[in-house]
């Protein structure tokens, strides 16, 4: 599954250009992602059936250039209280507004029910969810005033403090990753922000597929941890769609001039005194064409704020970030959503990544009809495009495979042990005899083992490759860095032996992590900027941590 790392020349010649700025500014606090979201809750006693109050509400957001954006997004009703997941993130609350919505985390088979409540600013208008691949009943709350949109029941427009509230409900029929957003005016109501996520999990008395179970993320336990970061087991009823990790991308475009023509007029009715003007505005007239987005958003947020972590207190209406982290061999799913009008054509450097299904449906071999389970047949992209309103789940790993050279160090000893492939070529479990969970070289490509690639390394790791390595006393500029690609026992200690500055021995430098971050980004030049200045826009780091690195996803 490797593959040449090329872009355009261009491309590449400014990414390599950004590696210092993003490795150097990156992390201070604690890492998170991991498809975090709610849980909604269960009203009937003995039910399993959740509940979602939500509100639209106004706000602003903020981008990195220093811009607050005027913004509508869907946020939890006053009173509502979800729980959150994954574990850990129960003390960070949900805001009335929020960009993306928030992630709804159901499971298949329950019955769903959002109520929506309009608290959009006066001239606004009705707004309304559309939930694509449900079959979806809606109803007026009673008390409340509703009107019939083209695509769906709609929350009037309240009058004075008389909120109105539209109830939808549904069946989560199949597992998979599916995207929710305003059905009422979708031109302005999307674009100024009415967009979120369902992931419905796979129906766990269905059985497990024989993946691994829970807490057994061979990554983790390597690091003397048993929790990991994910939703369920497998991403679908299929034994073909295990995974170890999990991430979820919105990819969003934003037109700055279409969120200042609503705040301009949002201020113009609400200061408008009948009184002594008679022609004081009542609705809202934004253009929406033409439409010339310079701001281009992966969960609200731009690089470098979508790699800051989840729920960042100075991000308090965009709570998500773009920050996936993996050892070498974890199954990573990627659950990924065009929220927007254009197509974004997303590159993950490092390797291919294998579709499992478009919109919740699972792309299988037409040959295979016969079996229980009919082979996958998604296809292996370099450019995972998204286009507006779809969804895809996708496995991506990295595993140093056919590099050339050891990832996990060179010298003989106790922190370098031998490597016995398996039948895949991998040293595990399933290699004669088993690799231990403990080994510091677990899942190595065995072909390469004890092969060099630096010249004069610094530290535990014998000499004799190809490649000079720059001087990691001038080069080490952040926690995720540790001066060369060695990713074996204890990086810090044995790559850098007793150079000045090891990360974790300067102020700016709390943790000792150590890996190797590849750029993933659109392959659209403009979308990596942010209004129109390089780098910016939809592009984050993936870091392959060290095996025996905990990938603490926790606040």
């Amino acid at each position: 599954m490797n593959h040449s790392n090329s872009t355009t020349r261009s491309v590449a010649t400014r990414l390599i250009a950004v590696v210092a700025l993003v490795v150097g500014v990156l992390f201070s606090s604690p890492l998170q992602a991991a498809t975090p979201g709610i849980q909604g809750a269960t009203l009937t006693p003995g039910s399993t059936n959740p509940t979602f109050n939500l509100v639209a509400a106004d706000a602003s957001i903020t981008q990195p250039d220093g811009a607050l954006i005027y913004s509508w997004g869907y946020g939890c009703a006053a009173g509502f209280v979800p729980t959150f997941v994954p574990f850990g993130a129960g003390s960070v609350g949900c805001p009335t507004m929020q960009v993306p919505g928030p992630t709804l985390i159901v499971t298949e088979g329950q019955t769903v029910t959002v109520t929506l409540t309009n608290n959009l600013p006066k001239g606004a208008g009705s707004t309304s969810i559309v939930f694509p691949g449900f079959q979806v009943t809606a109803v007026c709350q009673t008390g409340s005033t509703c009107n019939q949109g083209l695509q769906t029941l709609e929350a009037s427009q309240g009058v004075g403090a008389a909120l109105n509230t539209v109830v939808y409900s549904f069946v989560a029929a199949g597992p998979g990753t599916r995207a929710y957003y305003s059905g009422t005016q979708a031109d302005l109501q999307i674009e100024m922000g009415l967009y979120g996520a369902v992931v419905v999990l796979p129906d766990p008395s269905r059985g497990t597929y024989g993946c691994a179970p829970m807490g057994s993320d061979v990554g983790q336990l390597l690091a003397g941890h048993s929790s990991d970061f994910r939703l369920a087991p497998m991403a679908y009823d299929h034994p073909e769609t295990c995974y170890d990790r999990e991430y979820l991308f919105q990819f969003m475009e934003l037109d700055p001039v279409i969120h200042r023509q609503a705040e301009e007029q949002v201020t113009a009715i609400a200061t408008c005194d009948p009184q002594t003007n008679a022609n004081c505005p009542q609705l809202l007239n934004v253009k929406t064409e033409p439409y010339h987005p310079r701001y281009f958003l992966i969960n609200g947020r731009a690089m470098p704020d979508d790699m800051d972590p989840d729920y960042a207190p100075n991000y308090p209406h965009q709570p998500y970030n773009g920050n996936p982290h993996m050892h070498p061999g974890d199954l990573t799913l990627l659950r990924t959503i065009g929220q927007g009008r254009w197509e974004h054509p997303f590159h993950e450097h490092g390797n291919h990544v294998r579709i499992l299904a478009r919109d919740g449906n699972l792309i299988v071999s037409q040959n295979d009809t016969n079996q229980s389970y009919p082979r996958l047949g998604g296809r292996m992209e370099f450019t995972t495009d998204t286009y507006p309103g779809q969804a895809y789940d996708g496995i991506f790993y990295w595993s140093g495979k056919g590099l050339g050279w050891d990832i996990y160090g060179h010298t003989p000893g106790p922190n370098n042990p031998p490597c016995f492939p398996d039948s895949n070529g991998f040293y595990t479990v399933n290699s004669t005899p088993p690799a231990s969970l403990s080994a510091p070289n677990y899942f190595e490509w065995c072909a390469d083992h004890n092969h060099p690639l630096e010249t004069n390394p610094v530290g535990n790791i014998a000499p004799g490759g190809p490649a000079t390595q720059f001087d990691p006393t001038v080069a080490t500029n952040g926690l995720w860095y540790n001066g060369t690609p060695y990713l074996g026992h204890s990086p810090v200690e044995n790559n850098r032996g007793a150079t000045p500055l090891p990360p974790g021995a300067a102020s700016q430098n709390p943790l000792p992590e150590s890996g190797i971050a590849f750029m993933w980004h659109s392959h659209n030049e403009r979308e990596i900027t942010t209004n129109d200045v390089f780098p910016g826009g939809m592009l984050m780091m993936m870091l392959v941590d060290p095996s025996d690195w905990y990938i603490d996803e926790t606040l």
